[in-house]
């Protein structure tokens, strides 16, 4: 894989683009190519004020669920940061871009998880997971949130459980529960200024719509 002009970005990210969208046939919509193209944008408005490489970041954006698929068919045994880094090695050895930049991606692909095992340690990586984590709060992420509810067969609500004794990809994974268990959470794991601008905003809409979501299933509204 050549570019005419490997020191222009827009070329290079383009062409990323379009190899990373065949990897989103087969999945599910909470994580579909449009989740990705959302991340994105996100990372182009909170990236050029941390200073970072966008080159790194945009194309780690769209390679960082190209392993999705393998984690939702393993009803997440398999986790989707680390197969998805294994994945985009050898697209990246096709890139005209640095040895540094390559490995910069990879460790953006490995750490961009909320649960994983990989902590973002570049300002790259930290954007990315950040534009990532924006986009599961908010009006955005509640409609995720009961989106993926639907795709693995949840219940709406399961107020006689405990969210601490339900377990994932099971009928209590709900909405509600995803609040509980990682939404409501993110705010704090936030690692930029932009980012942390945007999650207070998107923090307090879901606060106030699980409240709202909690009166009118019991009825108190």
């Amino acid at each position: 894989m050549k570019t005419d002009h490997p020191s222009e970005p827009e070329p290079l990210v383009d062409t990323i683009k379009k190899i990373a969208k065949k990897y989103f046939d087969d999945i599910t919509g909470s994580h579909d190519w449009e989740h990705t193209l959302r991340v994105s944008r996100l990372c182009e408005r909170i990236g050029p004020a941390e200073g970072v490489d966008m080159v790194v970041v945009l194309i780690a954006a769209y390679l960082h669920d190209i392993g999705r698929s393998h984690q939702d068919n393993s009803n997440g045994a398999v986790c989707h940061g680390e197969k998805g880094a294994r994945m985009a090695e050898p697209i990246l050895n096709q890139l005209p871009i640095s040895k540094a930049q390559k490995q910069n991606i990879i460790h953006c692909i490995l750490s961009h998880r909320f649960r994983g095992n990989h902590s973002p340690e570049t300002e790259e990586a930290k954007v990315l997971f950040d534009a990532d984590k924006l986009d599961a709060i908010g009006a955005v992420g509640v409609a995720r949130a009961y989106l993926f509810a639907g795709e693995v067969g949840a219940r709406l609500h399961n107020p006689g459980v405990k969210v601490e004794e339900t377990e994932p990809y099971s009928e209590d994974d709900t909405g509600f529960r995803e609040y509980k268990v990682k939404l409501s959470k993110i705010q704090d794991r936030i690692l930029t200024r932009g980012g942390r601008k945007l999650a207070r905003e998107r923090h307090r809409f879901m606060e106030s719509f699980f409240k709202r979501f909690l009166d009118e299933y019991e009825g108190k509204r």
